[in-house]
């Protein structure tokens, strides 16, 4: 008697804990259905405002074209209907009703405006615009603040709450004869045996949620799925600052039509394709929401284990590298290598810390021990530079789970000792990623080399005719290896500017020109610090960098500096003629004449600007990247610089690159006035008179200078001296 009690008991408390998981999970479920709704009906609704607006600048002439010239629209002309929209939805009858149009008439009108209306409605995309505030938009990005807020954790929750209420609500069910005696009594044998196995995978079931803290998870999703609407200005702001996160969940709940998801997918073969997104991705060890193209990308590299990602620049490719490896490290794997330049090892660093629960250790400079030590010990991932890779030991019983070569198109030389290190490390891992985004379509010898490390089976279909027939045959071809999407494949997803913290380190010549600027208080010399030293400085190699690949892409580059000197020391160390420089000196009549030579020159071509000169009042919308060589003190200054690219008249995105040196002047820089950004975001970019006197709002430059030279100067004073 007392063993059934206790089995009573026992099964009264599984069903208990089971009924409030069951109940929590349905709230999720509901809660994350609702917070998708409202976007998916915000969406719709601006979706078609834009079909509209398109459809009345079609005219009805055009309905001639749809149907080859057979359609006579000179009744309707006559009639007063100009533009498709004003057909659209009118009916057969109303149409009959005008003189000359038959009920034959009527019917090809309507199936032919229809037929352009259902056209419009694949080339429209839903864009969100910070300088058109209307309500129709304001309602969606209020609708996506609240799934950003949440987080990729809201959609975790979500998958689990489903298979919570899937599985649990039956297993609760079956098991009520267990919960007493009475029950249990006139159930029947088969019915209590049935229970007592349903109380059994309840209790595993619930042992299982209780490891990944499920109840947590679903009280923490709820409460941020059921948090008030944010303000206008609240949501704005977060969208201006994390717009790629919002158009992340606009695309997943809106979805792609099927050229844009072919166009998403490199054009990979059907097959290909399908096996590729059938691949399971587990972001539980990711902190970002990857767009779908960059979830596609992270699936790639994971089914094909050793590819080339070969993304046009701005698109994310180490964002997705490391939705890869936080995968691998979600089952369980523990160590992961990263190799690329020393221009890009601090934005490898940080990216990894915040974008993934992975840890970072950089393998750099003079003490690389330690953090050798700990890696091997604890995990992570080790950055290393091409050259450090050399003295990089690994016990050969240490297991990597992925290597990940970023500009690897810097190992095409297999003779180069860069490239033999590179060599033994992917013969000796399963998993290699390559990135590059020099485009591989013109440069076939060097993708063959590429393909030499990853997959050697595939160099006898890699020839030199490969990419006769156009990008798009020659990425089919290669498909195995090489996945690469440009910027207009993926337009819709994209936001119009796209902004890159470009992270380094002070050279030795440069830190002592710093240090020296630091003690004599000389604030403009602590700026340009990072350029003393022209022949090693570490901004100026990834500024080269930066160039080099906006070259590759057929790019226009704008490169803005506040100091003529470091304009000049840009001159002198690129290997290419630049416009300008546009600065005081030049005329102001002469400005546009510069900008104007620099637009005619066919593809690529840099020009320079200081920023106060050509940040204002011209236009340089042939330029599509933007290079910013260090921060400015008005952040009015750095807007209205790159909105001399972004104008009326841009036809692709522009990616803006700011230069920054950590542990100086930029990073205390960016401190001081991001805490500003709020007071800045509401009054300088919703007031025509703040952008009028953008000192009105702006932080005083004396007052930073003074702020940051009193705390460079404490910092130092405790660093010791070489």
């Amino acid at each position: 008697m007392g063993d059934k009690q206790r089995t009573v008991r026992k099964s009264r408390a599984v069903l208990a804990d089971a009924e409030r998981l069951h109940t929590a999970a349905l709230a999720v479920t509901g809660d994350h259905r609702s917070a998708v709704s409202q976007v998916t009906q915000a969406a719709a609704a601006l979706r078609d405002r834009l079909v509209r607006d398109e459809l009345e600048t079609i005219p009805v002439a055009r309905l001639r074209d749809v149907t080859e010239g057979r359609l006579r629209v000179g009744a309707l002309e006559s009639a007063g209907f100009r533009t498709v929209q004003q057909i659209v939805g009118v009916s057969a009858y109303s149409l009959q009703l005008i003189p000359g149009i038959g009920a034959q008439t009527a019917a090809q009108t309507i199936a032919a405006a229809r037929r352009i209306a259902a056209a419009a409605e694949q080339a429209v995309a839903v864009r969100l615009d910070v300088d058109h505030q209307d309500a129709m938009s304001t309602t969606l990005v209020i609708a996506l603040h609240r799934l950003v807020v949440a987080g990729p954790e809201a959609a975790r929750a979500n998958e689990i709450a489903q298979r919570v209420v899937g599985e649990v609500g039956g297993l609760i069910s079956t098991a009520q004869p267990a919960r007493g005696a009475i029950r249990a009594l006139f159930a029947g044998r088969q019915r209590k045996q049935e229970a007592l196995a349903a109380i059994d995978q309840l209790t595993a079931l619930l042992a299982e949620l209780e490891v990944q803290a499920t109840s947590m998870l679903f009280a923490q999703t709820s409460a941020d799925l059921l948090r008030p609407p944010a303000s206008e200005v609240e949501a704005w702001t977060d969208f201006e600052h994390h717009s790629a996160e919002f158009y992340s969940i606009l695309g997943e709940v809106a979805g792609l039509g099927p050229t844009e998801v072919s166009a998403s997918e490199g054009f990979l073969p059907d097959e290909l394709s399908d096996r590729v997104r059938a691949e399971p991705l587990d972001d539980t060890q990711c902190k970002v929401s990857l767009r779908g193209y960059q979830a596609f990308g992270a699936r790639f590299a994971l089914r094909q284990k050793r590819v080339i990602l070969g993304d046009e620049m701005g698109l994310g490719k180490t964002v997705q590298a490391i939705a890869a490896m936080a995968h691998l490290r979600a089952q369980g794997s523990t160590h992961f290598l990263v190799v690329c330049p020393a221009s890009v090892l601090i934005n490898w660093t940080r990216e990894i810390e915040s974008r993934s629960t992975l840890r970072a250790y950089r393998f750099h400079g003079q003490d690389r021990e330690l953090p050798r030590a700990e890696w091997l010990r604890d995990g992570g991932v080790a950055v290393v530079t091409f050259d450090g890779l050399r003295q990089l030991e690994v016990p050969p019983a240490q297991a990597v789970g992925m290597v990940v070569v970023d500009e690897a198109h810097y190992v095409k030389n297999h003779k180069a000792q860069r490239s033999q290190a590179v060599a033994a490390w992917t013969d000796r891992v399963e998993r290699v990623l390559f990135l590059t985004g020099t485009p591989m379509e013109n440069r076939v010898e060097e993708f063959r080399n590429l393909v030499h490390y990853l997959q050697p089976e595939l160099l006898p279909q890699i020839h030199n005719g490969s990419a006769a027939a156009g990008p798009k045959a020659f990425r089919k071809a290669v498909a195995p290896a090489y996945l690469r999407r440009n910027q207009q494949d993926v337009l819709t997803e994209l936001p119009d500017v796209v902004h890159v913290d470009e992270w380094e380190e002070f050279t030795s010549a440069d830190f002592a020109a710093y240090r020296d600027a630091v003690a004599t208080g000389n604030f403009m010399a602590m700026r340009r610090a990072a350029y003393a030293d022209p022949e090693r400085s570490a901004k100026l190699q990834r500024l080269r960098e930066i160039i080099e690949e906006a070259a590759d892409n057929g790019r226009k580059v704008v490169v803005f500096s506040f100091f003529r000197d470091v304009l000049a020391v840009v001159r002198e160390s690129l290997s290419q003629r630049a416009f300008g420089p546009i600065d005081g000196s030049l005329p102001a009549v002469r400005r546009q004449d510069v900008v104007d030579q620099f637009a005619a020159v066919p593809g690529h071509a840099v020009l320079l600007s200081q920023i106060q000169a050509g940040g204002v009042g011209l236009n340089i919308q042939a330029a599509s990247v933007v290079i910013l060589c260090e921060p400015q003190v008005k952040p009015t200054m750095e807007s209205q610089a790159v909105g001399r690219a972004q104008r009326m008249g841009q036809v692709r995105r522009v990616q803006v690159h700011r230069l920054l040196v950590a542990d100086s002047v930029d990073q205390r820089m960016l401190e001081i006035l991001r805490a500003k950004d709020r007071l800045f975001d509401e009054y300088a970019r919703r007031s025509e008179v703040a952008e009028s006197t953008p000192e009105a709002v702006d932080v005083s430059e004396q007052s930073l200078a003074v702020r940051i030279v009193e705390e460079e100067q404490l910092r130092l004073a405790a660093l010791p001296r070489d």
